[in-house]
């Protein structure tokens, strides 16, 4: 890890974003609805690319998935190499192993094909190869001087937004940390945000993606750096995740919902990139570093005894998503309005499964997790900073006993 970042941490990184957050950004083309995908890689044809490298998982490629952007692209000229290695909360290595596998085949263009994980890695390796630098070395903010190979993605899950985000995590192979680039070079070139990719998804995934986009939905809203822009993308998506994240658990087949997902998940995405995150971020990273914790997984839990903690300093804000969201109306107090959009997301959680509590969390871990939640949550614009005491009433209150 560069010597900056374990001096300076999230808050260089965040007090570097804050600065460039205010300027225009780059959003990709984004294609929509059913076979969307075959859209994209017919665009990916215009660039005059020949050997695409598809950055992907070996589940996946197991499920054929993977086979029909390969055969799109096929019909237009250009040929694939697929790197199947993507595991979740991709570690360097994995990563680095992506690049070799790009030099090794020249390829001279990169798609992502799967969720956060295959997104964020496909994304590093673009940067590298185009700047000629290792993996480690793009760890920070805007290290790199060349924009990224020409990049794609297509997201077979509707949760992290990576697909219009601004950054990528890696995690140390050894201690988990995870480790954030940091680049508007990142943002790709195209999207296809399609339905027909995602009806496969697990219900378990399904649900735990979702949470995590209403996680950077809620979190970016409240926070102290929302504009008005970022407020719009927050509350269209969080009501589009309130209104379809169950339809798409329980039917998966069901192309509306899961599209209307897609979106959610494309707007939360828009809105965390220049507002930020939270808590319930900074907690659910140490779920997944002490533990393995899936990070949507992570957020889905955390989310409600976060906002249960932090509803006073955010009575605001809750009770405008709940009216948008038509959990409530103005005539409510806010302390009320925001009772009920908490209320509603412990009920969204309990309808798609999703745990109140973990039995991961060990008592001899709290004091490290606690004390490198509150480093990293304190650097994010969150509604008000928690005492130590209060984190550490949360995780204990998220441990199965």
């Amino acid at each position: 890890m560069p010597a900056f970042y374990k001096v300076l941490g999230y808050k260089f990184v965040l007090a570097v974003t804050r600065r460039a957050v205010s300027k225009p950004q780059p959003r990709p083309v984004v294609y929509v609805g059913n076979d969307s995908s075959r859209q994209l890689c017919r665009s990916i044809a215009h660039f005059g690319l020949k050997n695409i490298l598809v950055v992907t998982d070996k589940p996946l490629v197991a499920l054929g998935l993977v086979d029909i952007a390969v055969q799109a692209l096929a019909e237009h000229g250009v040929a694939t190499h697929i790197y199947d290695g993507i595991l979740p909360d991709p570690t360097l290595s994995v990563v680095e192993a992506g690049l070799a596998a790009l030099k090794q085949q020249h390829c001279d263009g990169v798609l992502a094909f799967g969720g956060g994980s295959s997104m964020d890695s496909a994304k590093v390796i673009a940067l590298a190869a185009a700047n000629d630098m290792s993996i480690v070395d793009c760890i920070g903010f805007n290290k790199a001087k060349k924009p990224t190979l020409p990049l794609f993605v297509i997201p077979t899950t509707a949760g992290t937004g990576s697909e219009v985000t601004l950054a990528a995590i890696l995690s140390d192979d050894e201690t988990h940390a995870k480790m954030p680039v940091v680049d508007f070079k990142l943002i790709p070139s195209a999207a296809a945000l399609d339905p027909v990719i995602m009806k496969g998804l697990p219900p378990h995934i399904t649900a735990a993606t979702g949470m995590d986009a209403l996680t950077h939905a809620i979190e970016s809203y409240i926070g102290q750096w929302s504009t008005e822009e970022t407020s719009q993308y927050g509350r269209a998506a969080t009501k589009l995740i309130f209104d379809n994240l169950q339809t798409a658990y329980e039917n998966g087949d069901d192309l509306a919902a899961r599209e209307a997902m897609a979106l959610g998940s494309y707007y939360a995405g828009l809105a965390f990139t220049q507002a930020m995150v939270g808590y319930v971020h900074a907690v659910s990273h140490q779920l997944g570093a002490h533990y393995n914790v899936p990070h949507g997984l992570g957020n889905a839990m955390v989310l409600p005894h976060m906002l249960e903690l932090l509803k006073g300093a955010a009575a605001g804000k809750l009770a405008e998503l709940a009216v948008y969201s038509g959990i409530g109306t103005e005539s409510e107090p806010e302390s009320a309005l925001a009772q009920k959009l908490i209320d509603r997301v412990w009920e969204l959680n309990a309808a798609i499964g999703i745990p109140k509590t973990t039995d991961v969390i060990q008592e001899q871990d709290i004091d490290a997790i606690v004390e490198a939640a509150l480093k990293e949550g304190n650097g994010y614009p969150v509604p008000r900073f928690i005492e130590k005491s209060e984190c550490e009433a949360l995780v204990r209150g998220l441990r199965s006993v």
